[in-house]
């Protein structure tokens, strides 16, 4: 794979540049989580890449070098009952929102000079802000926000697989597959369901 300096270009952007992507707006369980990160010029991390696009062995060990050597970094998330009141996507901009209020340096807050998102929409908010299509193949900061938040959303996956055991989580992640509709039919909705999502607002109609 090569460096991330061959694949990404950072140097047109302010040094306080703050990278924002989620996880989770297609899972029928469990939070969207959403991460900030702010990379350190002089610490790069070579590998970054689209989450989706790196094996778990390697996210796993960029989780930890990101955490090591960014300037700074936060992930946040909004809940299921969040998603239920506000919808998918609002719910996703206030993850991200979150996400940025909350880095900090040094103890103190860190307000960002640019923050680049992944995708095409961009929170209500009062900082300098740039959608990018792709951003995640495209941007180092923002492929670092992939990872943090697919590891961290993982991770609560496998958790929550040990609470709420059959259905499967520690394997899609909380998806739609058909291991998890045949878990869903056979033994019925969680708290941890999204209760506006189609397949799960359908089997509370039909108990």
């Amino acid at each position: 794979m090569p460096d991330t300096a061959d694949l990404f270009r950072a140097d047109e952007y302010p040094r306080l540049t703050a990278g924002v992507d989620e996880v989770g707006r297609g899972p029928l369980c469990g939070d969207v989580v959403a991460a900030a990160v702010v990379l350190d010029p002089e610490r790069p991390i070579a590998g970054l890449n689209d989450s989706k696009k790196l094996s778990e062995k390697r996210r796993e060990a960029l989780f930890d070098e990101i955490c090591q050597r960014a300037l700074s970094f936060c992930v946040a998330r909004a809940s299921v009952e969040e998603i239920d009141r506000l919808n998918i996507l609002q719910a996703s901009m206030l993850a991200m929102k979150r996400a940025v209020e909350g880095l900090t340096h040094g103890g103190e807050v860190l307000e960002p000079e640019l923050v680049l998102v992944d995708g095409n929409r961009l929170p209500r908010w009062r900082y300098r802000a740039e959608a990018v299509v792709k951003g995640d193949s495209k941007v180092a900061a923002i492929a670092a926000a992939s990872i943090l938040a697919k590891v961290v959303r993982d991770r609560e996956m496998c958790v929550l697989d040990a609470k709420y055991p059959g259905y499967g989580l520690a394997g899609h992640k909380g998806y739609p597959t058909k291991v998890h509709m045949e878990a869903l039919q056979r033994l019925g909705v969680t708290p941890i369901h999204r209760r506006s999502y189609a397949p799960v607002k359908a089997l509370l109609a039909d108990s």
